[in-house]
């Protein structure tokens, strides 16, 4: 009796490894709390690092760090121009900064007291940029050149060069794998081109319909699986990474600039909507699990995978002024929305 019972247990082990998603029930998510920053500017990326619990958030002309657990900030680094992204090496001590106005910049700043080092200058509309671990390399796109622009972390700021791969067409977010390749949304192109790290070289183009113009980008590494969110048609795309297929294609709210993966789950960002669409596999099968609703404007986010957090930021909203079509952001009114599980 003993060793029967070993032996539906060591079976029992052996199912939840072989198919550890496959009936399991995915928890739900939902607001948590809202951190009133305010301050200066619009704003764009987020970048959480886990570690320190810092939140890293460019708000056009500077870029706060704030503490996640008080919700102050820390320190704001001042002097860019429509500052875009944020990426932080912490093996280097270094983080870097986008700016997309003018001729363009990378600003590379110490991640222990936040003070700049330097500007690295790069092209017109720097936007997009991630760190890739495997090829230990900063990926940064210029959206009006149609370039990917690649250096290594502890590039020296004065004199250190970039290496640059024309893309074809006008990049947004992008992603990266342990293979060497990287993975880059080309928004006018309805696309993913495919670039080879090793040889900087485009090697594919693959068609994200039936969605199109692509912004938001993630990869589960695991499963050869890219998250592609694209705004119209608005769909979430789930893609292979070994050949391009689209293996799935959920609808989502308006105004995407974001996807994350994490644990078996793809969250999507809708700004437009103010929604999160949260989705997974069952049975094979992708399929929306629930819609978290957030604020209108939270189209950009990061998730914390260690704390299971999400971080979605926005501000309030006046009504446009006479003859203009957008709506203005209610000065002082910034904050970042929280998401965690329930």
């Amino acid at each position: 009796m003993r060793m029967m019972r070993y032996i539906l247990s060591a079976l029992a082990a052996f199912l939840m490894t072989v198919f550890p998603l496959a009936n399991a029930q995915q928890p739900t998510w939902q607001i948590s709390k809202t951190l009133h920053i305010g301050g200066d500017g619009g704003w764009d990326y987020v970048t959480v690092d886990p570690q320190t619990y810092r939140l890293f958030v460019t708000r056009s002309t500077h870029t706060q760090i704030i503490d996640t657990t008080t919700g102050k900030v820390i320190a704001d680094i001042p002097g860019q121009s429509r500052s875009h992204g944020t990426a932080i090496v912490p093996a280097v001590n270094r983080g870097f900064i986008t700016e997309g106005g003018g001729e363009g910049a990378i600003d590379v700043f110490d991640l222990s007291t936040y003070k700049l080092l330097g500007k690295i200058h790069t092209m017109p509309d720097s936007d997009g940029i991630i760190y890739d671990p495997f090829q230990d390399l900063i990926l940064a796109v210029s959206g009006d050149e149609g370039k990917l622009m690649t250096f290594k972390p502890d590039i020296d700021i004065a004199m250190g060069k970039f290496t640059t791969i024309d893309l074809g067409g006008a990049p947004e977010f992008l992603a990266a794998g342990h293979e060497g390749k990287a993975y880059i949304n080309l928004e006018d192109k309805n696309s993913v081109a495919v670039v080879d790290l090793k040889t900087n070289k485009v090697v594919d183009r693959w068609p994200v319909a039936p969605g199109g113009k692509p912004v938001g980008m993630s990869i589960d590494e695991r499963n050869h699986l890219l998250f592609i969110g694209c705004r119209d048609p608005q769909k979430l795309i789930v893609m292979n990474t070994e050949n391009g297929k689209v293996v799935a294609a959920l609808p989502i709210g308006s105004v995407v600039d974001a996807t994350k993966f994490a644990a078996g789950q793809v969250f999507a960002s809708c700004g437009g909507s103010g929604e999160l669409f949260v989705a997974s596999q069952k049975n094979g099968a992708w399929q929306i699990d629930h819609v978290v609703k957030t604020a209108s404007g939270a189209r950009t986010m990061d998730l914390d995978p260690r704390n299971h957090i999400i971080y979605l930021p926005t501000a309030e909203a006046e009504p446009a002024a006479p003859g203009e079509r957008r709506t203005r952001m209610k000065p002082d009114s910034f904050m970042i929305v929280e998401v965690s599980q329930k």
